[in-house]
């Protein structure tokens, strides 16, 4: 039996760091200017942070890292590109240069290392655990001695405005946007709208003025893409209307294809990056060497677990292995009409042959142990990468029951991340 390592004693057995959620309420709290009720915010969300960090070894961070890069260099290739845009909206054709800000990638971490489960533009929570990732308090010199010494929000802050300056000169811009929208439906009433106005407090600290917006609010009109009267430059794109087809996108659909605004991340980076169907690509060997991928790349896209697309060709077969296998819609995001194998009803696979979906080799998450009201309890967790451009901005941690991150779990919620040595076991 292999020897317990660091990292794996400290996410079982220890209690002696916290987390201090009161503090990034509080930012939240001052970002807000008295406009919206921050109490009424923490009422109904009660489980958004836990109290409890995870811990991760320096040897899966730079693991995951380089999935991130083999991914990301991958998708630059032409030949990927036109692979995955088969089956990708005629919008997502459309290539202005951003790359995409804020992209997601979510581990579970195995004995083999760590798994890729999933690909996300516009992945929320990267304001939120900024500031997590200050809120730590530990209370044994041990952890001290673990806990970063650098000021992470600083630099958090630091590398997501170089990011946006990047997408803004990226689309052949010149100077500073000077108004950016963040965009969302009904962004009040998402769950996340706390990081809405921390992303709009960082815009003007930065010199640019910021708006909260839901798209049917949009109009493009002589050339331009306005709120009001106010013209919009640059769009922090929230919205899961990834391809911008619903009626009410279709003011930001319009501006997109004009470009008479800077939109990030775009319907090309979800279709080049985040669309599911993708997996089946970049999990095939034979298929990545076909598409001329280098050797190199394809043995760091091995992590990658095998994903395959649910035909009815292929459909006996599927069912015979499901207990080994996760099904996801190729259109969903946030753990929305997702299906463990071994939970399948005869009722719900006919749902997944009727739908669009991609059966995924199962990678069981890892666990933390939490105190909920004294009392450890499991957790499962997962790991989550924000990047831009395959560099990594933050690492985050998601805690959770049940099949999948549901911010429902008490003890759950998102987690600071504290990357201990290599060495250590």
């Amino acid at each position: 039996m292999s020897a317990i390592t660091l990292e794996q004693q400290l996410n079982r057995d220890c209690f002696c760091i916290d987390v201090d959620p009161e503090r990034v309420w509080s930012a939240v709290e001052h970002a807000a200017a008295g406009v919206v009720p921050v109490e009424l915010l923490k009422q109904h969300r009660a489980h958004l942070f836990s109290s409890a960090p995870v811990f991760l070894s320096e040897t899966d961070l730079g693991a995951m890292e380089t999935i991130v890069q083999a991914i990301e260099a991958t998708a630059q290739l032409a030949a990927f590109q036109d692979a995955a845009l088969v089956w990708a909206p005629g919008i997502a054709k459309v290539d202005l240069g951003p790359r995409g800000a804020f992209m997601g990638y979510d581990f579970h971490l195995t004995p083999d290392g760590p798994k890729l489960i999933e690909i996300n533009t516009n992945a929320g929570g990267a304001f939120l655990n900024g500031l997590l990732a200050q809120a730590q308090v530990a209370c044994c010199p041990e952890v001290r001695a673990v806990l970063p010494a650098a000021d992470p929000l600083a630099d958090f802050e630091a590398a997501v405005w170089r990011m946006f300056q990047a997408e803004w000169r990226l689309q052949g811009r010149g100077g500073a946007p000077g108004v950016i929208a963040i965009v969302d439906e009904d962004p009040a009433n998402q769950y996340l709208y706390p990081e809405f106005l921390l992303a709009q407090a960082f815009f003007e600290r930065h010199g640019v003025e910021a708006v909260i917006a839901d798209p049917k609010d949009l109009r493009f009109d002589k050339g331009r893409l306005h709120l009001g009267e106010l013209a919009i430059d640059l769009v922090y794109n929230r919205l899961v209307d990834f391809a911008f087809h619903r009626p009410e996108s279709a003011a930001l659909r319009a501006a997109y294809l004009a470009e008479a605004a800077v939109v990030t991340p775009s319907p090309r980076n979800h279709a080049l990056l985040a669309d599911k169907r993708n997996l089946t690509l970049l999990s095939d060997p034979v298929r990545l060497k076909a598409l001329g991928v280098e050797a190199q790349l394809r043995e760091d896209l091995a992590a990658i677990p095998c994903a395959r697309p649910v035909t009815a060709d292929n459909a006996d077969h599927l069912w015979a292995e499901r207990r080994s296998l996760f099904f996801k819609p190729a259109g969903g995001y946030a753990g929305k009409a997702v299906y463990r194998g071994d939970k399948l009803t005869r009722g719900v696979w006919q749902t997944i042959l009727a739908g669009d979906y991609i059966a995924q080799a199962l990678a069981a998450p890892s666990e933390r142990r939490v105190q909920v009201d004294g009392d450890p309890q499991t957790r499962k967790m997962d790991v989550r990468l924000y990047t831009y451009a395959g560099v990594t901005l933050l690492a985050a941690a998601r805690l959770y029951q049940g099949q999948t991150t549901n911010f429902r779990t008490p003890g759950g919620g998102f987690a600071p991340v504290v990357v201990v040595g290599k060495g250590s076991s």
